[in-house]
């Protein structure tokens, strides 16, 4: 039986885990949820998610949800069937798979997010104009973080190491958008941050996850 996740196409939490599933192989289904209409706001979806937002994913009678911990669990359920991205056969390796989620979570992620809010949430579902201060501000802080990615990916492939985990994945959800607006030089311009994008951004998983979504 196929896992079901709920959520939406545009949502950068539950491209997250689409983006496990594919690389996986694994059958599922998106069940979408509706923001216009606050159904992820409803009792129905409040019941999966506390917290009333996506995604939520549903195995059985096993309901989980936060992003991050629900791209682990498929990780693992079909690690017989796809890339090792979490490593956990090697203790060294898994642990470097860890530090860069970290990092990812709590420093590219809370600089690139505020620049994703203003130039594709404002505009595309609001109308509505960015703030072109916070936009400055925040891409100095991603530029910053940048500097050390450049600094990491000029010794290997990957940020792990020369493999590819689910800490490069779990920066897509977010780039995907921002690649492909003003803030680009600030890959474009970082050789090894640029290399390390395309060979995320030429995988078929992600290809199939992101066809669509408007970006700004």
């Amino acid at each position: 039986m196929a896992v079901k996740v709920y959520g939406a196409a545009m949502s950068t939490a539950t491209v997250r885990v689409l983006l496990c599933l594919e690389e996986m192989g694994a059958e599922y289904e998106l069940v979408p949820i509706d923001f216009s209409t606050g159904e992820h706001k409803s009792p129905p979806h409040v019941a999966r998610n506390p917290f009333g937002q996506v995604p939520a994913f549903e195995d059985g009678d096993l309901m989980l949800f936060e992003s991050r911990a629900i791209s682990r669990y498929v990780l693992r359920k079909y690690k017989s069937s796809g890339p090792d991205l979490l490593r956990e056969g090697s203790l060294e390796e898994s642990a470097m798979v860890d530090v860069w989620l970290e990092v990812e979570a709590q420093q590219y992620d809370k600089a690139i997010s505020a620049i994703y809010i203003e130039t594709v949430i404002k505009p595309v579902f609001f109308g509505g104009v960015p703030d072109e201060k916070v936009v400055a501000e925040s891409a100095a802080k991603l530029g910053k973080v940048l500097d050390v990615y450049e600094a990491r990916l000029s010794k290997s492939k990957y940020l792990a190491g020369d493999f590819l985990s689910f800490a490069d994945l779990s920066h897509i959800p977010y780039t995907h958008h921002i690649v492909a607006g003003p803030q680009a030089s600030l890959f474009e311009s970082r050789p090894h941050v640029k290399a390390w994008w395309e060979s995320l951004a030429s995988r078929p998983a992600y290809k199939k996850v992101t066809t669509g979504t408007p970006t700004s």
